[in-house]
């Protein structure tokens, strides 16, 4: 149930959780809904259950910015940097992989983080997952040592765009866009075009 009193079945959350790069960044997410939802990532079932995945919140305006600026952001929107001033995620959880438990994350860290963002997206905020940003400027800004490899950020906010889902073009461009009324687009393949009748 979000904020509004609004309950989601599981198929309008994953229909809800996009990865959303727009946000009122004036809209502060607690340390309590950032631990809720890694608890949500610890309780996810994990290959050999050796759980292996560490993380770290930031929530703070110094902390964001120092992770803001080594984040790359949209690269398919080639004219567009990343979000301005007050658009901003207000939070991150930077997802580590413990070396001294075993270096190799297998697919726990896709499977943690689909978790944290549905909790994010019930209680009406959203999140876009990085894979692209500056490893070392982040390791170095938040004091991660080298027993942690960083896996990925996750930006954390209250979305402030609107992203539609649409039926993948003739074409079979699956690059997202913006229109002039800065909707984010979102082509995706058919059911028939992704299951194979062998």
């Amino acid at each position: 149930m979000d904020e509004k009193g609004v309950v989601y079945m599981l198929k309008d959350l994953v229909a809800k959780n996009r990865c959303y790069r727009r946000f009122y960044q004036e809209e502060k997410i607690t340390r309590e809904e950032l631990l809720e939802w890694v608890d949500l990532a610890r309780l996810t079932s994990s290959g050999g259950n050796l759980q292996n995945l560490k993380y770290v919140i930031v929530n703070e305006d110094e902390k964001n910015e120092k992770v803001f600026k080594e984040l790359k952001w949209a690269a398919a929107l080639k004219d567009w940097v990343g979000p301005e001033e007050g658009e901003k995620p207000s939070a991150y959880i930077i997802m580590l992989v413990d070396t001294e438990i075993g270096s190799n994350p297998l697919w726990n860290h896709g499977l943690a983080a689909q978790s944290i963002l549905l909790g994010a997206t019930e209680k009406g905020f959203g999140g876009c997952m990085f894979a692209s940003y500056n490893k070392n400027n982040i390791k170095s800004e938040l004091g991660i040592t080298d027993r942690y490899d960083v896996l990925m950020v996750i930006a954390l906010g209250k979305p402030k765009e609107e992203v539609v889902l649409e039926e993948l073009g003739e074409d079979g461009d699956v690059n997202y866009w913006r229109d002039e009324n800065k909707v984010h687009h979102v082509p995706k393949r058919k059911l028939e075009d992704i299951v194979l009748d062998l």
